[in-house]
C-alpha cells in the first residue's frame, strides 16, 4: 500500500495498490483485506529488518507478531487475514502493540513472536537503528545528511 505514485525506487515484480481514507488502523484492515491467503506486513520505519526475519512459518501459528521498543508493532502476519482484527486498535500510542496482540490472542489464535525492534520515530532513533545496521543503505544516506548539515 501506498501513499502517492510509485517512483523508480520500486523493484518489479510489485503490484501497488492505493491506500484507503482513515486513521491507520483503517489502511491496514484494508491492506489485509485484499489478501488472498497468507500475509505478512511489515512496516517501512524498521530498516534494519533482514530477510531472515521475514521467513515465516504459518504451520505452528495463525499469527505472527513482531513489537517495537516503542510499544506498537513492525510486523504483523495473519494465516488468515480479518481486518477485523485490526480496526479500532489505537494507533501511534505506547501501548498499541500490547492491544493489537492481545486483539489476536482474544480470538483465539496461536501467535508466534518475532523480535522486539526499534523503529525510527525521530533522529535519535535514526542514528541508534543505523547503527544496528551500520553497512546498510539507510546508514549511509543518515551519514550523507548529517554531514551536509553540518
Amino acid at each position: 500500500m501506498l501513499d502517492g505514485a510509485p517512483g523508480p525506487w520500486l523493484p518489479p515484480g510489485f503490484d501497488v495498490v492505493p491506500q484507503c481514507a482513515g486513521g491507520l488502523d483503517e489502511r491496514l484492515a484494508d491492506a489485509f483485506a485484499r489478501c488472498d491467503g497468507p500475509a505478512l506486513l511489515i512496516g517501512m520505519d524498521t530498516p534494519q529488518v533482514t530477510p531472515e526475519l521475514l521467513t515465516v512459518d504459518f504451520t505452528g501459528c495463525d499469527a505472527w507478531f513482531g513489537p517495537a521498543e516503542d510499544g506498537g508493532f513492525w510486523a504483523l502476519g495473519l494465516a488468515e487475514p480479518d481486518p477485523a482484527l485490526l480496526r479500532g486498535v489505537p494507533m501511534s500510542t505506547p501501548f498499541t502493540g500490547a492491544v493489537q496482540r492481545e486483539r489476536l490472542v482474544a480470538a483465539g489464535l496461536r501467535v508466534g513472536d518475532l523480535p522486539r525492534l526499534r523503529d525510527v520515530d525521530d533522529a535519535c532513533d535514526a542514528r541508534a537503528v543505523a547503527a544496528l545496521a551500520p553497512h546498510g543503505r539507510f546508514a549511509a544516506r543518515l551519514a550523507r545528511s548529517e554531514a551536509a548539515h553540518r
